[in-house]
Parts: C-alpha cells; sequence; structure tokens
C-alpha cells in the first residue's frame, strides 16, 4: 500500500534562524514494493508503449550508417548525459563539454569545474553500457557503481555508490524537510526498496518501454543516494532497454525531452505516487498516466534523433565530395566515419579510436584541415587539437529543437536551458 506516513522533525541545534530551528511535522512516501504487483495498462497507454517500442527498434535497426560505428550511440550518450546534467542545473554547452573531454584525455583532468561533474555523467552512462546488455541483470551494486562514476572526481565523491543513511528531500529548505516539495522513504527502507526494484528490472512480464517508466518512477521515488539520483535514475532507463534486448546500440536522448516537458514530468511523477492499495483506480490510473507520459518522450526522442542522423549523413557525404575520391578502408574513410561521434579530438586519440598508426592519422587529419571539414582548436594545457565545427554545431540545434515543447524553435522557444544556436 503506498502511503505517507507522518514524522517530526528538530528542534535542531542553535546557529539557524528560528523558523529553521523550530520543530515541525512532515510526511515521507512509502511506494509499494513493486514485485507481486499487477501491472494493467489501459488500451491508450499501451498503444503508446506499442509505438514508443517500435520507434526505439526502427532506431536501431535503420540508422545502420553511423550506428555500425557507434558513432551516433555516442553522440546520444554524451546528449542524454548533458540533458540529464541540465535537469540537475549543471548547465554547459557542447562545445565546451567535448574540448573538455579532449583537455582530460590529454591532461589526465579538466579545469573546468562544471564540465568535470557533467563527464561524471558521461562516464556513469558509459558505465550503465558496459554493465548492461540482453539477458544482463540489474543488482544494486550495479547501481551503485553507476553512482559511484557519476560522483567522481566532483565535490561529492565520497557519497559514491553510498546509499544513505540519513532522510532526504527535495526542495524546501536546506535545513529540514517541512517545506518539502517530496519527502522519500525512510533511510530504514532504502536497502530494502532497492532490492525490490532490481529484482522487478529481472523480470519480463511488462513490455521493455512500461518496465524502464516504472523502473525509473520507482527510483526516483526511493531516492536512495544524497546526490545524483536523477542522473542515476536516468542511467537506469539505459540499462533496462539494452537488458531487454530493444535498445541494443542506441538508447534515445530520452532525458532531453523529459528535461522539455519538465511540468508534466514532475505532475506524472505525483501521479505515479499514489496512496492507497496498489489494485485500486487512483493506483492503476497513475501508473497509466506515468507510463503514457514516458512513452511519448520517448517517440518524440526517437523522431529527433532519426533527424540528426540524417543530417550527420548528409553531412558525412558533403566532406567526402570536398575531399574528392576517398579509398574505403583508409585512415581519411575511417576519420570521416568517427568524427561525428568524436568531433574534437587529437590525432594520438584518433589513433586509438581507430587502432591505426599515428603518421597515417595524422596525414590523414591535414587532408581534412586543408579541405575544410576540420579547424585546428588548443585544448588544455596548450594542446593541439581538431575541431569538426559542423558536427558541433548540429549538435546545439538538435539540442535547441529538443528544448522547445514543439520540436522546432521557430514555433516554440526552447522551455529550459539550451546553447545559443550554433553560427
Amino acid at each position: 500500500m503506498g502511503e505517507y506516513i507522518n514524522q517530526i522533525w528538530g528542534p535542531e541545534p542553535n546557529g539557524l534562524t528560528r523558523r529553521d530551528r523550530r520543530p515541525c511535522e512532515y510526511a515521507t512516501y512509502v511506494p509499494d514494493r513493486l514485485m507481486g504487483r499487477g501491472f494493467v495498462l489501459d488500451g491508450e497507454t499501451a498503444a503508446d508503449v506499442a509505438d514508443a517500442e517500435r520507434a526505439i527498434q526502427r532506431l536501431n535497426t535503420d540508422a545502420s550508417t553511423l550506428a555500425d560505428t557507434e558513432v551516433l550511440a555516442r553522440m546520444f550518450l554524451r546528449a542524454e548525459s548533458v540533458a540529464s546534467s541540465r535537469i540537475e542545473g549543471l548547465v554547459i554547452g557542447p562545445r565546451r563539454l567535448l574540448e573538455a573531454e579532449a583537455a582530460r584525455e590529454l591532461d589526465g583532468a579538466t579545469t573546468d569545474v562544471t564540465a568535470a561533474e557533467v563527464l561524471g555523467n558521461v562516464d556513469a552512462m558509459v558505465r550503465a553500457v558496459e554493465l548492461s546488455g540482453e539477458g544482463s541483470v540489474i543488482t544494486p551494486d550495479t547501481i551503485r557503481q553507476i553512482h559511484g562514476s557519476l560522483l567522481k572526481g566532483t565535490h561529492n565523491e565520497h557519497f559514491g555508490g553510498q546509499v544513505r543513511t540519513e532522510q532526504s528531500w527535495i526542495g524546501g529548505s536546506n535545513y529540514n524537510p517541512c517545506t518539502a516539495q517530496f519527502v522519500p522513504p525512510g533511510p530504514q527502507l532504502v536497502e530494502e526498496l532497492l532490492a525490490d526494484l532490481c529484482e522487478f528490472c529481472n523480470t519480463d512480464s511488462l513490455p521493455p518501454v512500461a518496465q524502464a517508466a516504472i523502473a525509473h518512477a520507482q527510483f526516483e521515488t526511493i531516492h536512495p543516494f544524497v546526490d545524483g539520483n536523477g542522473r542515476t535514475g536516468r542511467a537506469l532507463i539505459h540499462l533496462v532497454l539494452r537488458r531487454r534486448g530493444l535498445a541494443p546500440r542506441i538508447v534515445p536522448p530520452v532525458s532531453l525531452v523529459l528535461a522539455t516537458l519538465a511540468g508534466d514530468y514532475i505532475e506524472a511523477l505525483s501521479a505515479y505516487r499514489y496512496v492507497g492499495d496498489a489494485a485500486s483506480q487512483g493506483a492503476m490510473e497513475g501508473v497509466n498516466a506515468w507510463v503514457g507520459m514516458f512513452s511519448g518522450a520517448c517517440i518524440r526522442a526517437v523522431s529527433d534523433a532519426d533527424e540528426f542522423e540524417g543530417r550527420m549523413r548528409s553531412l558525412e557525404a558533403s566532406w567526402r565530395e570536398r575531399i574528392g575520391r576517398v579509398r574505403s578502408g583508409s585512415s581519411t574513410d575511417l576519420l570521416l566515419r568517427a568524427l561525428p561521434g568524436a568531433p574534437v579530438v587529437t590525432v594520438g586519440g584518433a589513433s586509438r579510436l581507430l587502432d591505426r598508426s599515428f603518421g597515417a592519422v595524422n596525414r590523414a587529419m591535414h587532408e581534412l584541415l586543408e579541405s575544410g571539414v576540420v579547424r585546428q582548436v588548443t585544448v588544455g594545457k596548450r594542446n593541439r587539437a581538431f575541431e569538426a565545427t559542423e558536427v558541433i554545431e548540429a549538435f546545439i540545434d538538435l539540442e535547441r529543437q529538443l528544448a522547445s515543447p514543439a520540436a522546432d524553435t521557430k514555433v516554440a522557444s526552447p522551455s529550459r536551458p539550451a546553447p545559443a544556436r550554433g553560427r
């Protein structure tokens, strides 16, 4: 039975204002366990789920030109990480992130603190991909490892992978939960709820998109960590969809859409957190409202991903026209295919990426430089790198498009922070 449990907070020690020291009442929300529950999708929601799954499956099947080299997957992984970080208030543009990523590769670290936190999110997404795959098992340790990757190198690194042992809350005062927007279950319930969630993630009784939606909502409701719950919960979407085999290559950037539809996202999550019996009409309506909203976000993400994939395909074709005849399998050929996934790269980094000699890649890079495909830039401690500016501008346009409620900034301006339009 989903329920709110009334609690008393305080009094707080001296050093705070009278209002913050004052004892007060608050209520923690304790969700039903997922195992043993019967989930019934109404006809409309079931149709939305089916549409979302067909779209994701088609994206993984049809985007073969770039997906074969995992280029598209890498770009969307970055896009998902950037968007997921934006939801948490970490705002950074694609060019700045890509330059920081190249600097970290060269220098072992980046001095850009915000970029370091977002790169931690990229690392966590990569870790989620490494830990997942069709038929894989999701455990609490899996989630802890992803969370540890997320916080590595940040000021909260010591919390990485550690389930919270204190009460947390969302919104309101920093000192007590009395005016919070939402208070998750007490710390004594977290381990049990997390184990139940993972057991649910390893079942196959629901369609994959519905399972991913419910898993994400339950994770955000449990809020098992001190920091980084939102980003870890969005990485969990990748785990579920990859485990079920629906998205073996590419998970569309769902977080970009959820960030745009923040009001609908919060409203649907609130509906999911019903009070009463799991079989009640209110509980069923809440689950269907959430799963339907999540399915719609998946469909929208795939639509914009398709458009971006087409733009990358056209861009690569235009590069080949500029250069002229390119021998199949040459370093130049491989570099042209790799650039959409590594638009800021050093010769050494490209050499490792392509598994070709430094000299061969250096010659290929200069061929691209002379043709205007890339330009030389400086990253980190005066290190030379090369930037495919047109890819970065397309990436910026993609994020702006996904930030628009109408999927078109000419029709509706971005509803959340988004990078300035590319040149």
